[in-house]
């Protein structure tokens, strides 16, 4: 049986992120935090080892697999902040261009910087991302 990885842990998001080595990746996690629980309206929560999240979600796929993951979320990661939305979603599409700085990979947005992105159309993405999977996996 296939485990998961990424779990909501009781670890403590403040001393995961007075972790972060580089200071200004941590005023920007601060930063990330205010916005994405302002919001979101959710408590953030670590999910494994090093990503932030906020909410959950109960997803089952038609294979089989099946778990819980956060409706959005971050992570101060050394390289660059990687910044969790919902995938599938057209609508992020549209959000991402006029958001500023940034690249995807299949799953995450990922930032230098809060600095480089609008903060107006990073709180739509968190809000869409949320009204997305709530309504794609509604049984929660």
């Amino acid at each position: 049986m296939y485990e998961l990885k990424t779990k909501e842990t009781d670890s403590s998001v403040i001393e995961f992120i007075e972790q972060v080595e580089s200071p200004k990746k941590r005023e920007d996690a601060y930063k990330l935090l205010d916005i994405f629980t302002e919001t979101s309206g959710y408590e953030a929560k670590m999910w494994g080892p090093s990503i932030i999240g906020f909410g959950k979600y109960h997803y089952k796929y038609k294979t089989g697999h099946e778990g819980d993951a956060p409706l959005v979320g971050f992570s101060p990661r050394k390289a660059k902040v990687s910044l969790y939305f919902a995938t599938g979603d057209t609508e992020r599409d549209e959000l991402l261009k006029d958001f500023g700085k940034h690249t995807t990979g299949k799953a995450c947005v990922y930032i230098n910087k809060v600095a480089d992105v609008d903060i107006e159309v990073l709180k739509k993405l968190i809000l869409q991302s949320i009204k997305f999977l709530k309504e794609t996996y509604p049984d929660q």
